[in-house]
């Protein structure tokens, strides 16, 4: 028997991650059809610090340099946010949410919190922190 023979890809970590995952976009879907799990994490983090670097804004939602640019065109695009480049660097582009931006954010902010219960739903309290726990260890 060789190794090939004990892989099974139902058992494998990122096959089940990327099952949760789905099944957490889908959930969110259904609750926020306005936007991507992506646009809205970017809304919520520059509606909570005001205004941020496009750079920063993808450190801080963990999206690489191509996928913050075009979460915040497509924000943009909705006049979701406004961009400027900035006084002392014209090369850094600074984002702060829109009047719009802030009213859709707080439009879903309790659905996207029910995102999280509904994909979390099956576990009870103590395996849902312990879910949480070691998730954050593998990051």
């Amino acid at each position: 028997m060789d190794s090939s023979d004990s892989y099974v890809l139902e058992r494998q970590v990122g096959f089940v991650m990327r099952r949760a995952v789905q099944r957490h976009i889908a959930i969110f879907s259904s609750l926020i059809p306005e936007m991507t799990p992506t646009q809205f994490a970017a809304l919520a983090k520059l509606c909570e610090l005001g205004q941020t670097s496009q750079n920063e804004l993808g450190r801080l939602t963990s999206m690489d340099v191509a996928t913050v640019k075009g979460v915040v065109d497509r924000l943009r695009a909705r006049d979701l946010v406004t961009a400027a480049p900035l006084e002392s660097d014209k090369r850094r582009l600074m984002l702060a949410p829109t009047r719009k931006g802030r009213a859709l954010y707080r439009k879903y902010a309790q659905q996207a919190a029910e995102v999280t219960r509904q994909t979390l739903a099956p576990l009870d309290e103590e395996e849902q922190r312990q879910l949480m726990q070691l998730l954050e260890r593998l990051i």
